[in-house]
């Protein structure tokens, strides 16, 4: 594991392995929204404007969610945990994320449904890629295990000596998986967005179940959860958009 690549000199700021992976799940996103962009015959360069609301919204909405769901847990102080460098959560930037990259399309007139479906493949690579940056550095991995590719991760977030699952990789494989199927799906499905937010939700429920996050209620995890409401809001969606029809993407040449 390399939690820390290296620091700026003169300024002793250290840079991430996390914040490295996480720069690059943004570019990556950004290109192929460019291509998805293309497809729909809208100008490819409009994914670089849509990446500047993506990290607002999605770096904001991840802190919030830390801060406010921390300071509820434990008390700690809003504020300090708003401007802190740790607590990126992911699924507070998604919905700061999707919230701004509405907003964004809105404002620069391109229709929500459609940049919704640009996104969607995008967002499962730059999640994918972040869920190793989660691995670089030590944090969200799994319960202990003595089979073969367990990690131990002795500078983890906490510190573990002994060998555990490496749920973070797990994710990352799901994920890269969901965005090869999104691919194949992207000129026949009704709600493309609807089926990565399904079946992002429905991988992090069983990966949950070899993590070590405290159970909230009925024996389910926070993330648990949160997974359900993914599932239930991407086939919602997805039956709500299923009788009507969107212009679909010009055939690639």
């Amino acid at each position: 594991m390399y939690p820390e690549l290296f620091r700026i000199p003169f300024f002793d700021f250290p840079i991430s392995s996390f914040g490295v992976m996480m720069a690059a799940g943004f570019l990556v996103a950004a290109w192929h929204t460019g291509v998805r962009l293309k497809e729909y015959g809208l100008d490819p360069e409009l994914s670089s404007t849509l990446l500047i609301y993506a990290m607002a919204g999605g770096v904001l909405g991840s802190k919030l969610y830390f801060a406010i769901d921390e300071s509820l847990r434990t008390g700690a102080d809003f504020s300090s945990l708003l401007f802190a460098r740790a607590g990126i959560t992911w699924y507070g930037g998604l919905i700061g994320g999707t919230i701004a990259v509405a907003l964004g399309a809105r404002i620069h007139g391109m229709p929500v449904r459609v940049v919704s479906s640009c996104v969607s493949i995008a967002a499962a690579l730059g999640q994918a890629l972040g869920r190793v940056g989660c691995f670089l550095v030590g944090d969200d991995y799994g319960r202990p295990t003595d089979l073969p590719w367990g990690v131990a991760f002795p500078e983890g977030a906490p510190p573990v000596f002994e060998t555990v699952h490496p749920t973070q990789l797990y994710e990352a494989v799901w994920l890269l998986l969901v965005a090869g199927l999104l691919w194949k799906r992207r000129k026949t499905s009704p709600f493309l967005f609807g089926e990565y937010l399904a079946l992002n939700g429905l991988g992090r429920f069983f990966v949950e179940m070899l993590r070590i996050n405290p159970k909230v209620a009925l024996g389910m995890t926070e993330p648990q959860w949160i997974g359900i409401a993914l599932v239930v809001a991407g086939v919602s969606g997805w039956i709500y958009f299923r009788g009507r029809p969107e212009a679909r993407p010009a055939e690639a040449p």
